[in-house]
C-alpha cells in the first residue's frame, strides 16, 4: 500500500475531510501513541496503519483492505 492509496482509502471510508481530520488527530496506542498521519511519517508499514485505523473506528473487517484503484490514464 502507497501513501495514495492509503489518503484514497481513508476518504472512501469516512469522506474527505472528516476522514483526513481523524488520520491526523486519533492518536492510537497500537501506533505506539502516534496518529496514523504521524505513523505513516514515522515509517511504520503503511498497510499496518491502515488495518489499524479500521480497527480503532469499528470499521468491518471486511472493508479493511481497500478497493483496487485502476492507474490513471488505463482505459
Amino acid at each position: 500500500m502507497r501513501v495514495s492509496e492509503f489518503w484514497r482509502a481513508v476518504d472512501d471510508e469516512f469522506g474527505g475531510a472528516y476522514g483526513r481530520h481523524l488520520a491526523q488527530s486519533q492518536v492510537l496506542s497500537s501506533l505506539g501513541e502516534r496518529t496514523p498521519a504521524e505513523a505513516i511519517e514515522a515509517g511504520l508499514a503503511i498497510k499496518f496503519v491502515w488495518v489499524e485505523f479500521c480497527r480503532q473506528m469499528d470499521v468491518p473487517p471486511e472493508r479493511w483492505l481497500p478497493r483496487e484503484v485502476e492507474p490513471r490514464g488505463r482505459n
